[in-house]
């Protein structure tokens, strides 16, 4: 598109542009064109000045700006600037960031730098970071060597406790309670026995030998919760868990960044699970507005003071703080009150948890987000103009009665607190209706028993005279919605669900097992709506209409985990296990269940743990996907375990660290996971949701560099906390 398309129309003397214009402007559509093609040029120019720097160069400059310093990136580099991915979507977007992962933009600006540091310990905590976006602790395994130390009968004593070197190689004390609570970690400063097993092995990685190095990294994220609402679980309002949801949530620490270069990273600069010694002995550290969690009361700005707080164990509840004092479990994500001091209006909290990637919707900032211009906003929250969202749906319907505003209405939550109330959208034709979170917000929407005879979902209703033209369309947009589900009827024109949760199982038990396993979380009943779903997390998708005077519903679904909370429970059926009347189109997506629906048009970079069984076997393809043995489907290239052959269909299986929604690991792929399915995908990542995190690709990068850059002698290997 041309920046000036008039700009060389505009040069032309009067008279021409007169004559031109009687005739219909011909000579200015010309002239457009040519303008548009000087525009080109002139940002060719400005690109090719710009490629002279690796701030601003563009991608496929990397590798020769790299082959001046001798960078060198992993093979397949060149082959992923030259060739698209057949995604479902753009392009550029997974093309870049595996560009991103195989040649980190900042791991090619500092391969001087990194070459005059060659051999310090701080500088595999800064590969890391800039290779693979891991934050990481190194740390000298022969300073955790136990070693007997010497004895010395002559000199000072100042001379015997220097040849003593009390500060290598300790063993165990046990009345230091901190360093015992650090053994085995990243932390810790306790010696142990000498392992001759070697730091980089991917069998059996041990590393404790004089020539060890152990580079810690952490692949899960903090992600914040800021002034959410706590969940009481007893009815003396005693007893709250940080979680909204009423499941137990370890908490994370807030990282802070590193002062200097040269610093070795501590326990405050990644995102690791605070302990409750680590939260007793460093409260004013964690505690406090800014910091890793607060507590707040009956509304008040100010938390709770840390000279009320008590750091204690609450599991099943045993421990009972004393009057005035809150006690604190950060392994649990549990609070629990005094007697006769439970808080009158509730309890607000910040805190931070540990999840693999953006997606279910949270505060993190959503850069594909799509505002209309002719869009009317209302918002919703305190201070704001509408206090509940019903409210704010009826100020829209009104004002679009009278003419005030387009059939574009966004309704915005400005706040993450809880929503509880009945929602209803009935929609007219023209309608476009955007419910969303605000930027920086993670609104929850409580949905609850208002009716004795009927459960109360989020109801999206179309008018029966809607033309298909004019048929409405839905947009929800990060929010986590539980306690029921999504009932879609009529003749919607189209549903997209982006950055949400509804909450597989409706809601959660304490231990995140799901309360309602076998219910729905997406009902679509007698609609001709279009569902897309993208980065979000879900519970079973139930399809309910007439598979004879109506076309099959079109279901898309990308970079998304659809649980049905079982391997043997419906992610996408019909009532009674019937075929849902649907074609399914699945992009890097993880199903959590059996599949039964009329058609899978397509489904690739995706793990099904659950059979497959599709009516229409001649339509559509599966690609790079694992679907379990005896699944009835259309035709498969490239998947799993076909590839492995049937002896292997035994190995060659889906293993995640979690398959409980609420846990942190929660749909990341196990350790132990065969390496077709792990590296299983077209580009040689990992199938299902988090796809385009490219772990492979980062991890291989981060070893490349570690071997190019680890001295010779050294034996330095990759441990994954998270």
């Amino acid at each position: 598109m041309s920046r000036e398309p008039d700009g060389l129309a505009e040069l032309l003397p009067q008279w021409h542009r007169l004559r031109d214009g009687d005739r219909g402007e011909p000579l200015r559509a010309l002239l457009a064109v040519i303008a548009e093609q000087v525009d080109l040029v002139r940002t060719g120019v400005e690109q090719g000045y710009d490629d002279w720097f690796v701030e601003t160069a563009a991608d496929w400059v990397l590798p020769y700006l790299g082959d001046l310093v001798g960078h060198r990136p992993l093979p397949g580099y060149e082959r992923v600037l030259t060739t698209g991915l057949r995604d479902g979507g753009p392009p550029e977007t997974s093309r870049q960031r595996l560009a991103r992962a195989l040649a980190p933009r900042r791991d090619v600006a500092a391969t001087v730098a990194h070459r005059r540091r060659k051999g310090t310990l701080h500088l595999l905590e800064e590969l890391a970071e800039s290779v693979a976006d891991w934050p990481a602790r190194a740390v000298e395994f022969s300073r955790l060597v136990s070693h007997h130390q010497p004895v010395r009968l002559y000199g000072t004593g100042t001379e015997a406790a220097n040849d003593r070197r009390l500060s290598r190689g300790r063993l165990a004390d046990l009345r230091d309670g901190a360093a015992l609570d650090l053994a085995g970690g990243p932390f810790a400063t306790t010696a142990r026995s000498v392992d001759v097993r070697r730091a980089d092995s991917r069998r059996t990685p041990g590393g404790l030998t004089p020539a060890g190095v152990g580079l810690y990294v952490w692949r899960l994220g903090a992600y914040s919760v800021t002034n959410a609402p706590a969940y009481c679980v007893d009815r003396a309002r005693n007893l709250y868990t940080f979680s909204i949801l009423g499941n137990d949530t370890p908490l994370v620490t807030r990282p802070e960044p590193e002062p200097s270069p040269t610093h070795i990273a501590t326990i405050d600069n990644v995102p690791a699970y605070i302990r409750r010694r680590q939260l007793r002995d460093r409260l004013a550290d964690y505690y406090g507005p800014g910091k890793s969690l607060a507590i707040r009361l009956d509304g008040r700005k100010e938390p709770v003071p840390p000279s009320d707080i008590v750091v204690a164990d609450l599991t099943d509840w045993r421990y009972r703080p004393k009057r005035g004092q809150v006690a604190v479990d950060p392994v649990l994500g549990r609070i629990a009150f005094g007697s006769r001091s439970a808080p009158r209006q509730g309890v607000w909290v910040d805190y931070h948890h540990a999840f693999s990637d953006d997606t279910g919707g949270g505060e993190y900032a959503r850069d594909d987000r799509v505002t209309p211009d002719a869009a009317t906003v209302y918002r919703v929250g305190p201070g704001r103009t509408h206090r509940r969202i019903m409210d704010a749906y009826e100020a829209w319907r009104e004002d679009r009665r009278a003419g005030r505003c387009g059939p574009e209405g966004i309704i915005e939550i400005a706040h993450s607190g809880a929503h509880q109330e009945q929602l209803d959208f009935d929609l007219e034709p023209g309608d476009r209706l955007r419910l969303r979170a605000a930027e920086g917000t993670r609104p929850v929407i409580r949905l609850l028993d208002w009716y004795s005879n009927r459960p109360d979902a989020l109801n999206i209703r179309a008018r029966e005279d809607c033309e298909p033209g004019s048929a409405p369309r839905v947009v929800l947009d990060g929010l986590l919605i539980t306690g029921r589900g999504v009932n879609v009827t009529g003749p919607v024109g189209s549903v997209v669900v982006r950055h949400c949760t509804l909450v597989p199982g409706w809601s959660l038990k304490p231990e995140c097992e799901p309360h309602s396993p076998q219910e729905p979380s997406l009902v679509l009943e007698r609609t001709t709506a279009c569902v897309r779903i993208e980065r979000s997390i879900l519970g079973t998708i139930q399809v309910l209409g007439d598979e004879v005077g109506t076309d099959p519903l079109e279901i898309h679904i990308r970079d998304s985990v659809l649980d049905a909370t079982a391997h043997d429970l419906e992610a996408l059926s019909a009532p009674d296990c019937r075929h849902a009347h649907a074609v399914l189109h699945a992009h890097r997506t993880t199903v959590i269940g059996e599949v039964h629906t009329h058609a899978v048009a397509i489904g690739e970079n995706s793990v099904f743990t659950g059979r497959m069984h599709v009516a229409r076997r001649g339509t559509g393809c599966l690609r790079f996907s694992y679907v379990p043995p005896g699944s009835r489907t259309p035709r498969r290239h490239r998947c799993q375990p076909d590839l492995a052959g049937r002896g292997e269909a035994g190995r060659v299986r889906p293993l995640f660290t979690s398959e409980r929604y609420g846990t942190p690991a929660y749909g990341q792929l196990a350790p132990d996971c065969a390496e077709e399915i792990v590296r299983g995908a077209e580009d040689g990542a990992s199938m299902g949701a988090f796809h385009d995190l490219y772990l492979p690709q980062r991890e291989d990068s981060l070893r490349a560099r570690l071997a190019e850059y680890t001295p010779a002698g050294a034996d330095v290997g990759v441990v994954f906390v998270t």
